[in-house]
């Protein structure tokens, strides 16, 4: 087959793009064998993975997780996506706060029917006899007081009725049986469903969820940019997208120390606990490779959202970045 010069040139400019390098750390590789790599950093690290985040953190990270959730502030009813989630964290912690809704809209509706209608004054007419209804039980009334079942269970119970749920998409199956196993092991099999898949072309429909979220994945993700557009693509219109990712920390003394800990301590900590060196080392320089706060909330704005924010943790080490797909 011959081509025109035209032609040949056209196919061999998109030649070079397909074999376009890319950052894998510090390293410099091609864009699909990046892929490749950073599955295997997870695969390795996927069974000490939540170990690593709490040594690495000093727990810091499960306090930037609880306050990620208290910012989204989800709602019973709300279809959520967690991608590059695998372990759970942030599936759980959601699951839990529409937990807590509930229990609290229950309390307030039982305190308010109450207060409407005080016991001592209601009585029910049995065969002519009063009978304070304190009295009578329902079966309802008698199956609730004799349950003892898991607290879990109860929790998806009350989830599942109100209509919320949460899909985990991983591209690493290493990372998802992680995330399986710890929620079989507190009961939690409803609600919640498990998706291997690419950020970067997600296995979903478009339009079908309310919030999208990515903590702790997006920069080891080899197109950031496609990653963004595919969040914007499976947001229902009005819908959320909500990033919780290192950062940049702005104050040159204290980005010195933070640089100084990345990169003498948490690598020895990935020997000393997982005895996994160059996967840890990985993941420091990665952190220093993906852009900055106003950098990254351009990138998101570019792909279509809207009301684009960012809120800084700890001084930078994290950052918080949302945006609102309007249609």
């Amino acid at each position: 087959m011959k081509y025109s010069t035209k032609e040949s040139d056209s196919f061999n400019e998109e030649s070079l793009r397909t074999q376009k390098d890319t950052h894998f750390g510090f390293e410099s590789v091609p864009e699909n064998e990046k892929e490749k790599r950073v599955y295997e950093v997870f695969k390795n690290v996927a069974s000490k993975y939540d170990l690593m985040n709490d040594a690495m953190s000093a727990g810091v990270h499960r306090l930037w997780k609880d306050h990620f959730i208290q910012r989204m502030a989800p709602y019973p009813g709300t279809k959520l996506i967690d991608v590059a989630g695998g372990t759970g964290d942030i599936a759980f912690r959601f699951l839990n706060h529409i937990q807590s809704q509930i229990n609290e809209d229950s309390f307030q509706s039982k305190a308010d029917e109450d207060f409407e209608f005080p016991e001592s004054e209601l009585t029910v007419d049995l065969g002519n006899k009063g009978v304070n209804s304190s009295e009578v039980k329902s079966d309802s009334d008698s199956s609730s007081s004799d349950s003892s079942g898991d607290v879990c269970d109860d929790v998806h119970r009350d989830v599942l009725l109100k209509g919320s749920h949460v899909t985990v998409c991983d591209i690493n199956q290493e990372m998802l049986d992680v995330g399986k196993h710890k929620a079989l092991q507190c009961g939690m099999v409803s609600g919640i469903s498990w998706l291997q898949g690419n950020a970067e072309e997600l296995p979903v429909d478009s339009n079908s969820y309310d919030v999208y979220t990515i903590a702790f994945g997006i920069r080891n993700c080899t197109h950031v940019d496609k990653v963004i557009e595919e969040a914007y693509r499976v947001l229902k219109p009005g819908g959320r997208f909500m990033c919780l990712e290192f950062s940049q920390v702005p104050n040159p003394i204290l980005r010195s120390v933070y640089d100084s800990y990345s990169f003498q301590v948490i690598p020895v900590m990935g020997q000393v606990l997982a005895r996994d060196w160059r996967s840890y080392q990985y993941l420091v320089e990665s952190i220093r490779q993906f852009p900055d706060q106003e950098t990254f909330a351009s990138m998101i704005r570019q792909s279509g959202f809207s009301m684009v924010t960012y809120e800084n943790l700890t001084f930078g080490v994290a950052a918080i970045h949302s945006g609102f797909k309007l249609s």
